[in-house]
């Protein structure tokens, strides 16, 4: 998530209105990954002066218009290259590249290992116990006990790997309250079984854990997690891969544990800031509740 600041002296209102003209831009680049970049057509949804937009946005999100479409398509190449039998160069061109070359230097600038790699890593790599978990456990997964948070945010219908859409959405609603900080949590809650729903209809919640409640406008809701006994895994490295972790998690430890998972969705909290590190060092704990 991006910790986007404010500078002194911005009215609250204003902050709160070019909030949600850039919540309306990622939206709209969200749903038009496969559509050439027009910032007048940008800045005529933000409903800002072509002349202004570019710099507002980069203010308020941290990125570039441009940044922000290359990061999203980027991060569905690396799903098809992990989760399809897709060629490269289709990955490519829809990536908006226009030679697989071009798409090589820019996965691995992004990514840190090439595409052809990163399709071909059979392997799920597993960091060290992080030092909030307990100690002890096969499989680097551990029992925890978890105290219900409500978190507040966007739903998203679609892929769940398409929900960083929803993330960028929060925090452009997050930065225009002045919301955002270092305490700031983000979380998401995964509400069907993708295995039997169709991926385009699939319903997943992006969320952050705020220091004080809000009013819940322009989409906004809150979501409770409930709390109680919940299997953790930590897994380290892009998003994309996360499928791998939940496949070690429930086909392996699950079976072995003697556990029973509980009638709840599972819950994803995102360590560290994915802008700021490459994909490598992001952190995500998964959490599958448990009777």
């Amino acid at each position: 998530m991006t910790r986007a600041g404010t500078k002194p002296g911005t009215k609250p209102g204003t902050l709160l209105d070019y909030g949600r003209r850039i919540d309306r831009v990622i939206a709209h680049i969200g749903a038009h990954l496969d559509d050439p970049l027009d910032l007048d057509r940008l800045a005529e949804v933000a409903c800002f002066s072509p002349y202004h937009f570019h710099r507002i946005y980069r203010s308020m999100t941290g990125e570039t218009a441009a940044e922000t479409l290359r990061r999203l398509r980027l991060h569905r190449a690396a799903g098809h290259l992990v989760q399809g039998k897709r060629e490269t160069a289709l990955i490519a061109r829809q990536a908006g590249y226009g030679s697989v070359a071009a798409f090589t230097r820019a996965f691995a600038q992004a990514y840190g290992i090439t595409p052809a790699a990163y399709r071909q890593r059979g392997w799920l790599a597993l960091p060290p116990a992080h030092p909030r978990h307990q100690e002890g456990t096969m499989h680097d997964v551990t029992i925890r006990e978890l105290p219900p948070v409500r978190i507040t945010g966007f739903d998203h219908i679609g892929p769940y790997m398409a929900i960083g859409t929803a993330f960028d959405r929060l925090s452009a609603w997050a930065a225009g309250r002045g919301l955002m900080g270092p305490g700031v949590r983000s979380f998401a809650a995964y509400l069907d079984d993708p295995s039997a729903v169709a991926p385009e209809k699939l319903r997943s919640f992006a969320g952050l854990l705020l220091d004080r409640p809000v009013e819940e406008t322009d989409g906004v809701r809150s979501l409770d997690i409930r709390g109680g006994r919940y299997a953790v895994m930590l897994h380290k490295g892009p998003y994309a891969e996360l499928e791998k972790a939940y496949q070690r998690l429930y086909g392996e430890w699950l079976p072995e544990s003697g556990e029973t998972p509980a009638d709840a969705p599972c819950i994803e909290e995102y360590l560290n800031d994915p802008r700021g590190l490459p994909p490598e060092e992001w952190l995500t704990e998964i959490r599958v509740p448990l009777t």
